[in-house]
């Protein structure tokens, strides 16, 4: 039994540095941005791709981002919440492999974009996809890793619904 508590905490420790590989992935490319960039200044590297800052004080697709500036403390609360949850969900499903990926990625994403609303007040975001006119809203690595961890969610779900037939 102490083999498997150990092996446990071993894959806990295991998924938590993958998340912080993720967080210091997500600072790193934030940084050169800011560093690189004026707010607002946009460089295309293609004709649908390109590199721009942008300052996002509320959630995805900029929802709360007009309020007064609670917002910023109720998404640090929330990313906080939320990582106790994932780190709990990692401590008791080990060996559900894509289903540890998949959260760790969320958390990894969550605390990258919460390193941002502590440090400045709102996150960063430079990836900006467009096509004839269309602007997806511009986003960052810490979102794209949350995006991963949600599709790897909905398929190990797939796969769980599968198996259970």
């Amino acid at each position: 039994m102490a083999t498997r508590a150990s092996g446990s905490a071993s894959s806990l420790w295991g998924w938590l540095a993958l998340a912080g590989v993720v967080v210091l992935i997500d600072q790193l490319s934030k940084t050169l941005v800011v560093n690189a960039f004026e707010l607002h200044h946009s460089q295309p590297l293609t004709s649908w791709f390109n590199l721009v800052r942008v300052h996002n004080s509320g959630a995805a697709f900029s929802f709360l981002a007009g309020a007064s500036g609670w917002q910023r403390w109720f998404f640090v609360a929330l990313g906080a919440v939320a990582s106790g949850f994932i780190v709990w969900m990692l401590k008791t499903h080990p060996t559900q492999k894509l289903f540890c990926f998949a959260v760790t990625m969320i958390l990894g994403g969550a605390v990258g974009n919460v390193v941002d609303r502590l440090l400045h007040g709102h996150v960063v975001d430079f990836i900006q996809l467009h096509y004839g006119g269309w602007y997806f809203p511009a986003f960052n690595l810490a979102d794209s890793a949350i995006t991963l961890g949600a599709i790897c969610l909905i398929l190990d779900e797939i796969r769980r619904v599968r198996r259970g037939r």
